[in-house]
């Protein structure tokens, strides 16, 4: 039977601990949000809506002409659950899953997505999971019923640990589900992996 997936991307918090807003980063020759929904493009859904702060005109540029919906998560420095709630009010809920994409990992790719994807196909009622070497990564792929669980969770970890026993770990060769690029060191991290170089520390 095929299931429907839609894609949310959080994409709406401040950096605070990078300095600037890393949504905005090159990676390649592109912001690094461009390429987290190339990725998700590449995997082939259809709907992705990006959660951005009310403050975010910059990253909503950067999206121009992409096949994406906005939405707003009105609370100033809101934590990711408010975010993917704010998501969620926005997808299709005919969708079987949504994948939970964070901006903090541009470098999980497409392939892994469709690996997800097809994992979410064979075991629907299931909260995908990918690893890398042993760690658990993102994004994750929930069955919709799963994630409408943040409306009264206080975090996302809070949905995966009361469904632990629903919980499907995918093992994957894509060291971008664990490189998280939240500080400055982490971004030179990132670049290394894409051949890249930091041109701008300021």
């Amino acid at each position: 039977m095929e299931r429907r997936v839609s894609a949310v991307l959080l994409a709406a918090g401040l950096s605070g601990r990078m300095g600037r807003p890393k949504q905005l980063l090159p990676l390649g020759n592109k912001p690094v949000i461009r390429h987290c929904i190339d990725n998700i493009i590449a995997a082939g859904i259809q709907e992705i809506v990006v959660v951005v702060s009310p403050h975010a005109q910059a990253i909503a540029e950067a999206l121009s002409g992409l096949p994406v919906r906005i939405a707003v998560n009105n609370t100033i420095d809101g934590d990711m659950a408010g975010s993917v709630r704010v998501g969620l009010k926005a997808i299709d809920q005919s969708s079987s899953g949504v994948l939970v994409c964070l901006v903090d990992h541009p470098l999980a790719s497409g392939d892994t997505m469709k690996t997800l994807m097809h994992a979410h196909a064979e075991s629907p009622d299931k909260i995908i999971i990918p690893a890398y070497n042993g760690k658990r990564g993102h994004p994750s792929l929930f069955p919709m019923t799963s994630l409408h669980e943040i409306f009264v969770a206080d975090t996302l970890r809070g949905v995966v640990r009361k469904n632990e026993g629903r919980v499907r770990i995918i093992d994957v060769p894509d060291e971008g589900v664990v490189l998280d690029m939240d500080t400055p060191e982490d971004y030179e991290q990132v670049l290394k992996r894409t051949g890249g170089v930091v041109t701008d520390k300021a």
